[in-house]
């Protein structure tokens, strides 16, 4: 529960934090090189660029000195449409840390304008103005919204821009926003993605840097603290050479989470004190704050209930963790708890009234359990001191009462044994009574099962017969009728030749015209029933066969592979290379399709498909009670490996479907 409310109150600066303090390790010599640029001899245009570098660099440290080369660089660029577009990005980064709102609408903005330049820069910093959008407003939209924003809009530039290490950085984004929502297993895929591109394009960044840190928090938040451990030595070795480095911040936390989850109190203390002096010189105020929190949790685990409780206090009051109302009560339930743990039972239930009212504005439907326990143990704590009082006034009377008391006692233990055998015998009854329910559950769950399996044998056989059915028929058409047109056709072409008279007739060569016609469409049926390439290659050199068979003018197919297992039993890839064939299938019949993405990916067992198109799209609530022969062999081979889908589709947007197989499903 800890970890869980540690990760509801870093999430969010996690996010910003890995985004937008991209600067490079060596400050000093990356400062120079752009002071170098604008005292040289270069273009405007040149220079208008070094002056935006400048306003990222300078917007944590002197928003002053970032405002000044913000200026400059829209003057400068005042004359080239593209560094006049991108100056609305700088001007959202000047803003990003001391004002959302402007910082929102500049970055919304300069996407809009960067839309019309088709270069890889372009697209890069529009997946980045996107990102950034994102995160201005997601106190207000949610988690959901800035993963949506990701997944469709940041990703997507990043990839046309073909840079690999934005690619990196977003997977990195990606990974800390599932680690919120508790998928820890995804968390750590997709960052360890980003660390496998940047180990190979980019091994010495901030960037990489960002990707070991961020690793750190997934695995010490899923209590993997053995995981953790050789990716903080890895960040370690990056941001060792570069001691002033402002990125320490992030270091520092990272550590201090390491410590506090392998229970190195004292070690989790130092580096909190650490980070919270960088993070006060570079005004870095969520960080400042985050480190108060962290120290928070080690004071609570050491039971130092006092110290604790004042860290709250002190962060309530400056009101940077407590700007949304989730993280305002998650902090409020902190301090009703740790003040209940030093029995002030009062402040107890003050802090627990306000928690609960800010908990009922967003759910309305809690309850009131932990208020009333609190008040009840409030007004008892009162009643006790009445009771005392009362006592040391009535001494004598208590004293002429004893023997009353006495036989008071026995009667009251009488009845309480009385209610415990009664209450015995209620809860042996419900023990019976859930032991039955939980042989039905049982029963119901083995029928289930058989069903299932049986299911599974009907669906398997099914679709064996189906594959055994499309081969048959592929090798009759292609050996027996595919040969006897061959046949016909030499027959006629050899008789045109001995034929002189004959040769020049227009309606023969139309007719051995027709004739090739028929053997070209007779393979493309035999080969969409039988793809010998999967049977010779192997299913990825096939997936990228059948991509470039249906790629035609008008139609373009960008098939990505990572990691697929050459090994793959053949049964299970030709499930798979039917799956693939159904969705280009229906991207060209039913959603006319310029454009399809398709990637492909293995991590042992689990097979990853993604599917993108960019057709006209279709409302995706008319498939619940839809049914159609694409769609049921789609998901009849999906079950059949244990898989799932999803369905994502935005009308006159585009499609993208995301499937999961599972390898292993016949074994």
């Amino acid at each position: 529960m800890k970890k869980i409310k540690l990760i509801v109150i870093c999430t969010l600066w996690l996010v910003k934090a890995y985004s937008q303090q991209q600067i490079p390790l060596n400050e000093k010599r990356h400062l120079d090189s752009l002071e170098n640029v604008l005292h040289t001899n270069n273009p405007d245009s040149t220079k208008a660029n070094a002056n935006f570098s400048l306003v990222e660099y300078w917007k944590f440290k002197d928003t002053v000195k970032s405002k000044m080369y913000l200026l400059r660089g829209k003057q400068l660029a005042e004359k080239y449409p593209y560094y006049k577009a991108l100056s609305l990005f700088y001007e959202g980064q000047y803003y990003f840390n001391w004002n959302t709102v402007k910082a929102a609408v500049a970055f919304k903005k300069a996407e809009e304008a960067l839309s019309v330049f088709n270069t890889p820069k372009a697209f890069d910093k529009r997946g980045a103005a996107w990102f950034n959008y994102a995160i201005m407003n997601r106190a207000t939209k949610g988690y959901e919204f800035l993963t949506r924003i990701i997944l469709e809009k940041a990703l997507p530039n990043a990839e046309k821009g073909g840079n690999k290490v934005t690619l990196a950085h977003f997977y990195t984004q990606l990974s800390t926003l599932l680690m919120n929502n508790y998928q820890f297993a995804k968390a750590g895929a997709y960052n360890q993605k980003a660390i496998k591109l940047l180990q190979n394009g980019d091994p010495h960044s901030t960037n990489l840097l960002f990707a070991y840190l961020s690793g750190v928090s997934i695995y010490c938040y899923d209590g993997k603290a053995e995981k953790a451990k050789p990716l903080l030595q890895k960040a370690k070795a990056i941001i060792a050479p570069f001691p002033e480095s402002v990125n320490y911040t992030l270091y520092y936390y990272n550590e201090a989470l390491y410590y506090l989850t392998v229970k190195g109190f004292e070690q989790a203390l130092i580096s909190a004190d650490k980070g919270t002096a960088l993070a006060k010189k570079y005004n870095q105020k969520q960080l400042y704050q985050q480190f108060f929190f962290t120290k928070y949790e080690v004071y609570g685990q050491q039971k130092a209930y006092g110290k604790a409780r004042q860290i709250l206090l002190d962060i309530v009051k400056d009101g940077t963790l407590t700007a949304t109302a989730n993280d305002k009560a998650t902090i409020y339930g902190e301090l009703a708890k740790t003040s209940k743990n030093l029995n002030d039972y009062k402040a107890a239930y003050s802090w627990m009234n306000k928690h609960q009212l800010l908990t009922d504005s967003i759910h309305k439907d809690q309850t009131q359990v932990k208020i009333n326990e609190l008040e009840t143990k409030y007004r008892s704590a009162q009643n006790q001191q009445k009771i005392t009082a009362l006592e040391a006034q009535n001494k004598q009377a208590a004293l002429k009462a004893k023997n009353e008391h006495l036989y008071n006692w026995l009667l009251g233990i009488g009845c309480l044994s009385l209610l415990i055998t009664l209450g015995l015998v209620i809860m042996n009854t419900k023990n019976n009574r859930k032991l039955s329910a939980q042989k039905e559950i049982n029963y119901q769950q083995q029928l289930r099962d058989l069903e299932q399996k049986q299911q599974l044998k009907v669906t398997k056989a099914m679709l064996d017969g189906e594959e055994h059915e499309r081969e048959r028929v592929a090798r009759d058409l292609h050996d027996g009728l595919g040969g006897m047109l061959a046949g016909v056709k030499i027959g006629l072409s050899g008789w045109s030749n001995t034929n002189v008279g004959i040769a020049a007739d227009k309606n023969l060569h139309r007719i051995i015209g027709q004739l090739d016609s028929s053997v070209s469409e007779l393979r493309r049926i035999a080969r969409n029933l039988l793809p010998e390439t999967l049977l010779k290659f192997g299913l990825e050199v096939a997936l990228k066969d059948l991509c470039e068979f249906y790629m035609r003018d008008g139609l373009h197919i960008d098939f990505q592979s990572l990691s697929i297992d050459k090994n793959i039993t053949l049964n299970i890839q030709l499930n798979i290379y039917r799956i693939v064939q159904e969705l280009i299938s229906n991207a060209i019949k039913h959603a006319r399709a310029s454009n399809i993405m398709l990637q492909c990916s293995q991590n042992d067992h689990v097979f990853f498909i993604t599917f993108e198109d960019d057709g006209c799209g279709f409302d995706t609530t008319v498939l619940a009670g839809k049914k159609g022969m694409g769609l049921d062999n789609l998901k009849n081979r999906i079950t059949f490996l244990k898989g799932s889908f999803e369905i994502q589709s935005v009308i006159n947007e585009g499609t993208t479907v995301n499937i999961e197989l599972n390898t292993d499903a016949t074994n």
